[in-house]
């Protein structure tokens, strides 16, 4: 919870440990329900975010935060997904800051419309462990992790692309 925030903020965002770059990597989440979470609202229209908002279709879970340089950079991307596979996959995202007073102003700058919630306490991020930020969970239609994507560098989109691509089939 307040740990995971503070270990994020410790090894910085984006960064990952000795060897390993950002894209898809092993998780315990992998081939597992994908936890339910029920947050507060803070941008793109929706007064909550939960997982129940994606039954049934392909969803994409980002936990990001307003400190995160690498955050910037996914958020447009997540939202051409959004827009791609409308009707398909829900994205939403989850904000692990601490306050909740910037993170409306955050999407709006990096072009998020998807709704995105505020993890108060960090009480999901700890169900869900992210390894750094941001981290994408990308979730079946049946609610099972299949993928997930820790980091976001440029050239990323394609492999988180290929696999919603493959999760609507």
């Amino acid at each position: 919870m307040v740990a995971v925030g503070l270990v994020l903020a410790a090894t910085g965002c984006g960064k990952m440990g000795p060897g390993q770059t950002s894209g898809a990597v092993e998780h315990s989440l992998v081939g597992a329900q994908a936890p339910s979470f029920d947050l507060t609202g803070y941008s793109g229209g929706a007064k909550k975010v939960a997982l129940a908002d994606g039954a049934g279709k392909v969803m994409v879970v980002d936990f990001w935060a307003t400190w995160c340089e690498p955050c910037k950079d996914s958020f447009p991307h997540h939202q051409a997904l959004a827009e791609k596979y409308a009707g398909q996959v829900v994205v939403v995202g989850i904000s692990i800051d601490d306050e909740p007073g910037e993170i409306a102003e955050f999407a709006k700058k990096h072009g998020a419309k998807f709704p995105i919630g505020w993890d108060e306490g960090q009480v999901v991020s700890g169900t869900y462990s992210p390894p750094t930020m941001p981290t994408a969970y990308i979730i079946d239609k049946s609610g099972i992790v299949r993928y997930v994507h820790a980091g976001f560098r440029k050239g990323d989109e394609a492999q988180i692309d290929a696999h919603v691509a493959e999760l609507t089939k």
